[in-house]
């Protein structure tokens, strides 16, 4: 009997939090998450309420090259989700991103204004761009349409020989020696 009760409790999943796993609300209809290469950035968009004032703007489709959550800290690299929502737009979107301390104030949080189609899937990534933005460590990038969570998304990054991987598919082997 108690070998019974101690399978029962391995098989009860763990807490959302201990797995990182994503968090959907009700106003998204498909979502999913994952890891980029440099997309072609066409021009910015500003955001005041974040450490370089600006946020990239980008063209044509950006997919995953991994679905997995171990970000390597390489410039270029980018991170985020793609998520429609249910009926129409929802925007002002706010996303934010929590991440370790960074710039000369240790800012742990930025945030910007964006749109979630009710007609296609949106994406939302943060890209290392600067040096100082490649920090080791757990990032989250959340989007609210005003209080309500639209969406969670979880991410660790992590030394590039961590995951070497993703360094053919993005062109980063050199860091690997």
């Amino acid at each position: 009997m108690r070998h019974l009760a101690l399978l029962a409790l391995l098989a009860l999943p763990l807490p959302l939090a201990a797995q990182g796993a994503d968090e959907v609300g009700r106003a998204i209809s498909a979502f999913e998450a994952g890891i980029i290469c440099a997309p072609e950035v066409t021009g910015t968009n500003p955001a005041p309420d974040t450490i370089a004032g600006v946020t990239n703007i980008v063209d044509g489709p950006v997919e995953f090259v991994s679905r997995g959550r171990n970000v390597p800290a390489v410039l270029g690299m980018g991170f985020g989700a793609r998520a429609q929502a249910k009926g129409g737009d929802i925007f002002p979107v706010t996303v934010v991103v929590t991440h370790p301390p960074m710039g000369d104030a240790g800012q742990t949080r930025q945030s910007y204004e964006t749109i979630v189609r009710g007609d296609e899937m949106s994406i939302t990534l943060y890209q290392f761009d600067f040096d100082y933005e490649l920090l080791p460590g757990p990032w989250v990038i959340e989007a609210y349409d005003g209080d309500l969570l639209l969406f969670r998304a979880n991410f660790t990054v992590v030394a590039p020989a961590l995951v070497p991987e993703l360094a053919t598919l993005c062109g980063y082997e050199n860091l690997l020696s």
